[in-house]
């Protein structure tokens, strides 16, 4: 059974059916398992209808009309705003433009293609998959996040992921194999993206790259699929020295927290694990004693950081950003020594 996190982002879903169903209950003093007898429903679907779990379905509806005194279009009208609602959430036009879904003439079969693409028979059960996840997620403070913007970037990482053929996973090969990609930090994306994803699959992780959603606020993720550690990455704050980082901080989640752990990432974030994979990105990509020894000649200037990046093989603009977190330089100083990504159309 996958672990949790602490600090779980936990989203504030619409109102369900379900909610309805239970109040009309409440007013009836009526148990679910005396409406399971009267409907010949089971209990349990019962209990799931009213836990969000399980849809109101047409079949359903005629079954509730007698027993609680409502017209099944009431119920049936219910699930359809609330399927309507939900997908008032989802990122549609973002998914559109990425073709990550095909455009469709209605709202039902719109409807059934976000489902699909999201793996689920309806939002309920949507509702379920993502509260599994359990994710470790909070938001920032600057804008409104969704947790439909960010389980749909999460689904398109996962869509990814199961298409890149992995090794089983080998914990001492992939820590082996960090050492060899702090030299791709120096790279062009041409050339670092390909090897990055190739020596990771060798060592059982998928790397994908997924631009982020308007209103997710991510950095990056890791989890597992089966026994497949899985990396992605948003590119949300495109420097150099910010992807790199977060992608040594993800590796770092693998590398400490083990197997079956979930994690997604966004500006901010402070617990113990954070910490921790903060700390493992923060030495793999500059070792300790090499990080005093330049802090100890004192020059900060462009021309000594471009020399000591030199001298550790690492890109410049990595340096430039570890010395803007450390506030050894401002963080107007030093930006000419990052490169900025732009993802290509």
């Amino acid at each position: 059974m996958a672990k949790t996190t602490l600090n779980t982002y936990a989203p504030d879903y619409l109102v369900h059916p379900g909610e309805v169903l239970d109040d009309y209950l409440d007013a009836y003093g009526m148990t679910p398992h005396e409406l399971a007898d009267r409907t010949g429903l089971t209990a349990e679907i019962i209990h799931n209808i009213i836990e969000g779990k399980a849809p109101i379905t047409n079949e359903i509806a005629l079954k509730l009309e007698c027993p609680l005194g409502r017209p099944a279009h009431f119920w049936s009208n219910l699930e359809q705003q609330f399927q309507k609602d939900w997908l008032k959430r989802v990122p549609v036009k973002e998914m559109l433009k990425r073709e990550w879904i095909a455009r469709k003439s209605d709202y039902g079969s719109t409807l059934k293609e976000v489902l699909c693409f999201f793996g689920v028979n309806s939002p309920q059960h949507w509702n379920t998959v993502w509260q599994t996840h359990q994710v470790a997620f909070r938001q920032t403070q600057r804008f409104e996040t969704y947790a439909e913007s960010i389980s749909a970037w999460l689904r398109k990482g996962e869509i990814e992921a199961q298409q890149i053929r992995c090794e089983p996973f080998d914990r001492e090969l992939f820590q082996e194999t960090l050492k060899d990609i702090r030299r791709l930090t120096r790279e062009e994306p041409a050339v670092f993206q390909p090897q990055l994803i190739d020596w990771c699959a060798a060592a059982g992780v998928a790397v994908t790259f997924v631009p982020e959603l308007p209103k997710s606020g991510v950095c990056g993720a890791t989890r597992w699929l089966g026994d497949k550690a899985v990396i992605q990455l948003s590119l949300r704050y495109k420097s150099n020295d910010h992807l790199w980082f977060t992608f040594f901080h993800e590796a770092g989640h693998i590398i400490v927290h083990g197997h079956g752990a979930v994690f997604i990432e966004s500006q901010g974030l402070n617990n113990d694990q954070e910490e921790e994979a903060n700390q493992f990105a923060r030495d793999t990509l500059i070792a300790p004693v090499d990080w005093h020894h330049f802090l100890d000649r004192g020059d900060y200037s462009n021309r000594a950081i471009q020399r000591f990046a030199d001298e550790i093989g690492i890109a410049p603009g990595i340096v430039v950003g570890r010395l803007q977190h450390d506030k050894v330089l401002k963080n107007s100083c030093g930006n000419d020594l990052k490169v900025f990504y732009r993802w290509s159309s």
